[in-house]
């Protein structure tokens, strides 16, 4: 089915309108070929230009291939304005046909460790709603960006070469799909998205904080920027990380075949002489 022929498929009309801007339209078919989903599944909105841009793409794909899907807002409530600012996000939403519910981060608080550990939260409560639902994929709005960030996060952390290229568009935890179909979305396409759609988007105090890691690696990627970083060959990079790492595990897995089998009576693994050759 083309784009063309939503027109033929009863949409929404606000959201019709703002389809039929060419660069919405041309994000949209880049998404969609990303995407290619054809089951229901779950779409992690946080308010930010990110999700929200994802919302959209997300919600005029399930029309068009006439799928179920689930979206839910996660208030962690560390910040005063998050109850707010997440019942906001859930009626502009709604404005737009796009039915959400807020997950509610309930409990005591972390005070050292916070984005982690609100993050691990936010998937807890995603995953257990997933499961709730009986629906294995779980759409989340990590771009380019994160990408790259993650990138030199893990290489400060010492991490090895699985480690360096872990932000994968699939993954699975707890039987879930994690699934990051804006991989290839450069930030700025995402924001211009949320603009045009919504003129709206949360913007998190957090996101400015330097006591956060992530925060003064991403101030480091933009100094990088000023002086010459070409983020179209650190992508060929990782590129090229991956395919070693996919090379890697391709002859590790030939060798557990060919040189080792498992002892069921003993549950023992046994390597042959030349398993290590």
């Amino acid at each position: 089915m083309s784009l063309k022929n939503l027109n033929a498929i009863k949409i929404p009309k606000n959201l019709k309108l703002k389809l039929s801007n060419k660069k919405i339209k041309r994000l949209f078919k880049i998404f969609e070929k990303n995407f290619d989903i054809q089951k229901s599944f779950v779409v992690a909105v946080s308010g930010g230009p990110d999700s929200l841009a994802l919302a959209f793409l997300t919600k005029i794909y399930s029309i068009k291939y006439n799928l179920n899907c689930k979206y839910f807002i996660v208030d962690h409530k560390l910040r005063k304005d998050s109850t707010d600012e997440a019942n906001r996000v859930k009626k502009i939403l709604n404005d737009f046909n796009i039915n959400a519910e807020i997950l509610t981060w309930r409990g005591k608080k972390p005070k050292k460790n916070i984005q982690s550990l609100a993050r691990k939260k936010r998937y807890d409560l995603l995953f257990a709603k997933c499961k709730k639902l009986k629906i294995s994929n779980l759409i989340v709005g990590h771009h380019i960006d994160d990408l790259f960030e993650n990138f030199f996060i893990r290489m400060i952390r010492g991490s090895g070469l699985k480690g360096l290229i872990s932000l994968e568009k699939k993954a699975i935890i707890n039987s879930i799909h994690l699934i990051r179909p804006l991989l290839d979305f450069e930030k700025r396409n995402l924001e211009f998205i949320s603009n045009h759609v919504f003129a709206f988007f949360i913007k998190d105090p957090s996101n400015e904080n330097t006591i956060f890691q992530r925060i003064k690696i991403r101030n480091l990627i933009n100094e990088l920027n000023k002086n010459g970083l070409d983020k179209n060959k650190l992508l060929l990079t990782l590129k090229n990380l991956k395919k070693s790492n996919q090379a890697i595990m391709f002859y590790v897995e030939r060798n557990k075949k060919l040189n080792s089998f498992f002892d069921k009576k003993n549950r023992q693994l046994i390597l042959n002489n030349n398993f290590f050759d």
